[in-house]
């Protein structure tokens, strides 16, 4: 039986102490990418993806409401989830920063519905949106999974505020 912690009952949960909670979470970290007007390609990073379900192949993510992209991933129906690779940590903090152009210089492609692929991800899953719920300060975009490219290489990985890399 496990031994019983005494809490305090009347615990203020602030943004702050449940990012840091959040943040003992180790996470893999991807840039999910779309196309906006006039079929300019915009992308973010994010480590707020998940599986959601295996038949049908589903996936989620979540963009915060204030995003200056959300018109686009509302709009165009379809985006891809570039998972990066251990060394692409300056890829991650490209797209995490806001840029008017943050595909200059980036090899990409077009994948499914034209949407941007980038090349060297360790996985990309091109997806449909599926569905779209709003959840607080942030919208969930769940999307059916269409293609899927993959590389055999590791990780990057996001933990504690950090970008770190997975012990062999």
């Amino acid at each position: 039986m496990a031994a019983k912690i005494d809490l305090p009952e009347d615990v203020t949960i602030t943004p702050a102490s449940l990012r840091e909670a959040l943040g003992s979470f180790p996470t893999g970290v991807a840039v999910v990418t779309t196309l906006g007007d006039e079929g300019k390609p915009l992308g973010l990073t994010i480590n707020s993806f998940n599986s959601v379900s295996l038949d049908p192949a589903l996936v989620l993510w979540s963009l915060a409401l204030s995003s200056p992209s959300i018109g686009a991933f509302r709009k165009h129906g379809a985006f891809a989830i570039n998972i990066l690779r251990k060394d692409q940590g300056e890829l991650c903090m490209k797209f995490a920063r806001p840029a008017d152009d943050k595909f200059k210089d980036i090899d990409w492609t077009k994948g499914y519905k034209g949407i941007p692929v980038l090349e060297g991800a360790m996985v990309t899953l091109e997806c449909e949106t599926y569905q779209i719920v709003e959840g607080g300060d942030h919208e969930v975009y769940m999307g059916a999974v269409k293609r899927i490219h993959k590389t055999d290489s590791a990780p990057l990985v996001f933990h504690r505020g950090q970008l770190v890399q997975l012990a062999s």
